[in-house]
């Protein structure tokens, strides 16, 4: 017999201990057992319960654990579709606020179990319920195969050492282009490295490339400043470019921690010192030519190839000027273009071309250069002075020409005199103020100190030909023709072309016949161009003294009285006057027709004269008025002579008929 009460209650109760259990499942442990420690009265039966339901609990943890790792560790991708759909439904649904959860209490278990509060959400992706792990699993796939993309091999990075080696073996066999490229090649992967930078600064001084050379060597002594090899190629770069002092610098810095080669130092103390003796030949004034000779000694230590500095250049240019000559003058001008053609603002070289024109006489050219390099550098000291000096200079220069102009011979010295103290140093002006000033002391009858102003003249320009022509007239004039004769004769000599020296020629061997014979104005005690009035004055107060009468016992009287005659009939006669100024007296007709076959030189030209001018032989011929009267033939219609005294032109002088010395007269 079956009693449904008895059995009832235990299915019940069973189904509520599997209801618990599972409600028990899924509290975490720690609240288990705060459960468990809050029911101190539970039967031993229960106790059991709970131990098994913490088994369960810890194995169903346990698997569900690992299946979790297991799934965490396979890509999302490789697991099965189903298994996919309930990841990405999990990660869709929006997560649920916490529900409390039942602790177990005294009482009744089934009022606890039917309450909604029990209900239990199933983890994770719905692998709560722990039976089904215990069944077979589908197979894991393959893990997924990863292909990179396919792209060309790297390059093979450059080894600099190599490219090194490469290098120094090109720069050994001079192949200093191939060198550079390789040393480059290591520079691009070694940007710093010293070693590479000096080596191709070395390549780049034996291919004369010294600027560049430079870089490299200032770039290695900012990288290692204490690195001797790369100082002392420095060194040697520096005075390669005519930079010695900056050579002597770096030298003395390596010697304040490594040895500095005897050499290096040698080669620019020698270029220094060489650059030092032309600025003081400079500033104390002594000869361009010693400026010259030391800037060719410093010249020689420049690299091959390498610009001379600008500096060199324009002391260079003002040593030519020290010199003065055409050639030298012509020389700085050279120098000054070469400046001008690098850079035509460059108010230096302005100055330096303005002061070579300056120096050859063009005044006008030489104060735009000057005013040119004032544009450029209003501050410019050299173009302030040297305007200022051209401008003072050409002032007073014009004043003196037009004293001697106007005839104020006195003053006109006077102003070339301060015209000569404005620059001493210009050798071509000044040759031709002293000239000028000796042309004002001719007129001055100061023969001594025009020849005196010639030979100064001649001293700054010894080509100057005007001045020498100058002296030899100052000779002459002074009394010394024989000295004047050789001067014109040396000009000509050297200069054959100069216009008019064979006529000076003639006119100097002229006067050195005039000066052999008697000089009426020295007896009379007159001056060459002394008046009719002074002549007679002369002539007659010297009459008195030396008249025979007053000096009966004197024998030399008479002939003074005779002489003082002798030369008053000529002088104050106009003709005969003119005649012997101009020593026609003293020439032989026959000269006229000693070469060229004789005859009037009316169709052959010039050569029947015997080196006599046109003008000589017109005044001695009448001064080429009218006829032939004047001293030379005339006609008369009447007496049936041709000859006579009475006709004639201009100039002529008439004694009658029959006279002499107007001609000859047939009564």
């Amino acid at each position: 017999m079956v009693l449904p009460g008895i059995f009832k209650p235990r299915k019940n109760s069973e189904a509520d201990s599997k209801k618990t259990s599972k409600h028990r499942e899924a509290l975490p442990l720690s609240t288990s057992r705060t459960s468990l420690s809050k029911s101190p009265n539970k039967s031993p039966t229960k106790s059991l319960k709970e131990s098994d339901l913490r088994s369960r609990q810890r194995n169903s943890a346990s698997r569900s654990s690992s299946k979790n790792n297991s799934a965490a560790d396979i890509h999302p991708l490789n697991l099965p579709p189903d298994e996919r759909e309930k990841r990405r439904s999990a990660m869709s649904v929006p997560s649920d606020p916490p529900i409390p959860m039942d602790v177990d209490h005294d009482g009744d278990t089934s009022s606890a179990g039917s309450s909604p509060q029990s209900i239990v959400y199933p983890e994770g992706n719905g692998n709560a319920d722990d039976t089904d792990t215990e069944g077979p699993t589908s197979p894991v796939p393959p893990p997924h195969r990863f292909k990179p993309p396919t792209s060309p091999p790297p390059a093979p990075a450059l080894d600099p050492e190599a490219c090194k080696v490469l290098g120094n073996k090109f720069f050994k066999n001079q192949d200093y282009v191939k060198a550079i490229a390789e040393y480059t090649k290591a520079l691009s992967v070694e940007p710093q490295s010293v070693t590479y930078l000096s080596n191709r600064s070395a390549a780049f001084m034996s291919a004369n490339r010294f600027e560049e050379a430079l870089a490299d060597a200032k770039q290695g002594q900012d990288i290692e400043p204490q690195n001797a090899k790369i100082l002392s190629r420095l060194a040697r770069i520096y005075v390669s470019l005519g930079r010695p002092a900056d050579a002597i610098d770096v030298l003395n810095h390596i010697s304040t921690f490594d040895t500095v080669s005897p050499v290096d130092r040698t080669l620019a103390l020698s270029m220094q010192s060489h650059i030092q003796q032309a600025e003081d030949a400079l500033r104390r004034g002594t000869t361009g030519s010693m400026v010259i000779h030391a800037l060719d000694q410093a010249e020689k230590s420049l690299g091959a190839g390498v610009e001379k500095p600008r500096k060199w250049q324009l002391m260079r240019g003002k040593a030519y000027l020290k010199m003065g000559n055409v050639n030298s003058l012509g020389d700085a001008q050279g120098v000054a273009m070469s400046l001008l053609r690098k850079n035509s603002k460059d108010p230096e070289a302005l100055v330096l071309r303005g002061r070579a024109l300056y120096a050859q006489g063009d005044n006008d050219k030489a104060l735009q250069h000057f005013r040119e390099a004032l544009n450029c550098d209003p501050d410019y000291k050299d173009g302030v002075k040297y305007l200022r000096l051209v401008q003072k200079l050409e002032r007073m220069k014009e004043e003196g020409n037009t004293a001697f102009k106007n005839g104020k011979w006195r003053q006109a010295v006077d102003l070339y005199g301060q015209a000569l103290e404005v620059d001493p140093t210009n050798k071509g002006i000044n040759s031709k103020l002293y000239q000028n000033r000796a042309m004002a002391s001719i007129k001055l009858k100061d023969y001594k100190s025009a020849i005196s102003d010639c030979d100064r003249a001649i001293a700054l320009d010894s080509t100057y030909m005007k001045a020498r022509k100058t002296r030899a007239r100052a000779m002459g004039e002074s009394g010394n023709w024989d000295d004047a004769v050789r001067e014109y004769k040396a000009i000509a000599e050297s200069n054959p072309s100069e216009p008019g020296i064979q006529k000076e020629i003639h006119n100097a061997e002229l006067e050195v016949k005039k000066s052999k014979r008697k000089d009426y104005y020295k007896l009379l005690g007159v001056e060459k161009d002394a008046s009719e009035s002074e002549i007679k004055k002369a002539y007659r107060k010297l009459a008195i003294v030396h008249h025979p009468d007053k000096n009966p016992d004197d024998a030399s009287a008479a002939e003074k009285f005779k002489e003082i005659g002798e030369a008053y009939e000529c002088l104050s006669d106009g003709q005969k006057r003119a005649r012997y100024d101009s020593g026609e007296d003293l020439i032989d007709p026959s000269e006229m027709f000693a070469q060229g076959g004789g005859g009037f030189p009316m169709g052959g030209g010039m050569g029947g004269m015997g080196g006599i001018s046109p003008e000589m032989l017109f005044n001695m011929m009448g001064q080429g008025g009218g006829g032939m009267g004047g001293g030379g033939f005339t006609f008369s219609t009447g007496g049936g002579s041709p000859f006579g005294g009475a006709g004639g032109s201009r100039g002529g002088r008439s004694r009658g008929a029959g006279g002499f010395p107007g001609g000859f007269s047939f009564g």
